[in-house]
C-alpha cells in the first residue's frame, strides 16, 4: 500500500469513527501500510481531531528511524509531519550518548520501544520550541502526539527546500553569497548556545536547509543542554563540520574551528532562563 493509499484509508476510518464512536480498534487496522502501526494511525487521527493536521500528503523524505510527510494544516497551510517509526538496538545505542548526563531525558534509555519513540519525539519538540523561542532559525514547532511531530514546512507546494549540501551540488548557492551564509549559520549556533542553552550535537551540511537565501537548522532531536557532560565536544564538532564544509567544499578563507569555538564560548550573551 502506497502512502497515498494509507492516507485515504486513514480518512475513511476517521469518518467511520466520527459516525460510529464505538467502532472497534481492530476494524481500523485491517489494511495499513507496514510502517503505520496501530499507535501511529491513532496518533495521526488524534492530531486531525485536534485540528493540528487537516490532510496528510506525500512523503518528503524517508530514513531508517523516521519519515517526513508533507501535510496541510487547518488553514490550508503547508506543514511537515515527522513520524518516528521504529526503535532498533542500533538506534537505542546511538541516542544514548545524547541522553546520558541530561537530567531531562536520561531516564528514557531503558523505556520499552514505543515509549522510547514517544519520549524522543517529545525531546525533539521541546528542543525545537526552545530554539525557536530563542531566535534560532528552525522550523516552527506546531504540535506533537505520541511518535508524530508537526512543524512548519520549509519549502513550497510540497517540495522541500534543499539541504545545504544539495544546494551546493545543484549550483543553487553562489560563492559570493557563501561567506554571508557561513556567518549566518555561526550566529545561529551562537544563539542556540547562549539564548536557547542548547548544542545541536550533530550539525553538518546535511541538516541545514537553504530557503530564500537563509539557513534553517533541522533534525534537533539529539540536541543537548550546555551543561551536558559532552556539550563542549559536541559544540566543537558542530563548528568543525561547518568550517570544513565552507573551507574545503566552497574554498572560503574563514577562521579556524578553534577560533570560532573560542569566540562563541567566550561571548557575553545572556543565557535563556
Amino acid at each position: 500500500m502506497s502512502p497515498n493509499d494509507v492516507e485515504k484509508h486513514i480518512e475513511i476510518e476517521l469518518r467511520k469513527r466520527e459516525r460510529e464512536p464505538r467502532l472497534k480498534d481492530k476494524d481500523l487496522f485491517e489494511v495499513v501500510e507496514e510502517v503505520f502501526d496501530r499507535r501511529t494511525v491513532l496518533a495521526v487521527i488524534e492530531l486531525k481531531r485536534r485540528g493540528c493536521i487537516k490532510q496528510l500528503k506525500g512523503v518528503i523524505s524517508a530514513g531508517k528511524e523516521a519519515r517526513v510527510y508533507w501535510a496541510k494544516g487547518p488553514e490550508n497551510n503547508d506543514l511537515a509531519v515527522k513520524i518516528y517509526l521504529t526503535v532498533t538496538a542500533e538506534f537505542r545505542k546511538s541516542i544514548w550518548k545524547y541522553i546520558k548526563g541530561d537530567p531531562r531525558y536520561e531516564w528514557i534509555g531503558n523505556l520499552p520501544r514505543h515509549k522510547l519513540i514517544m519520549a524522543w519525539t517529545r525531546k525533539e519538540f521541546s528542543n525545537l520550541k526552545r530554539m525557536y523561542n530563542a531566535g534560532v532559525r528552525v522550523p516552527k514547532p506546531i504540535c506533537f502526539y505520541q511518535n508524530v511531530l508537526v512543524m512548519e514546512f520549509i519549502g513550497e507546494n510540497g517540495v522541500r527546500a534543499p539541504l545545504l549540501k544539495e544546494a551546493v551540488e545543484q549550483g543553487e548557492l553562489e560563492k559570493s553569497d557563501a561567506e554571508k551564509l557561513f556567518w549566518d549559520i555561526i550566529e545561529n549556533i551562537k544563539t542556540m548556545y547562549w539564548r536557547a542553552g542548547l548544542v545541536h550535537a550533530d550539525l553538518s551540511e546535511y541538516n541545514i536547509m537553504l530557503w530564500n537565501g537563509k539557513p534553517y537548522i533541522i533534525d534537533v532531536s539529539q540536541a543537548v543542554r550546555v551543561d551536558h557532560p559532552h556539550a563542549q565536544s559536541f559544540l566543537y564538532r558542530d563548528i568543525y563540520n561547518i568550517v570544513r564544509f565552507f573551507s574545503e567544499d566552497l574554498g572560503l578563507d574563514i577562521p579556524s574551528a578553534d577560533e570560532i569555538y573560542e569566540d562563541i564560548t567566550s561571548s557575553e550573551v545572556n543565557e535563556v532562563e
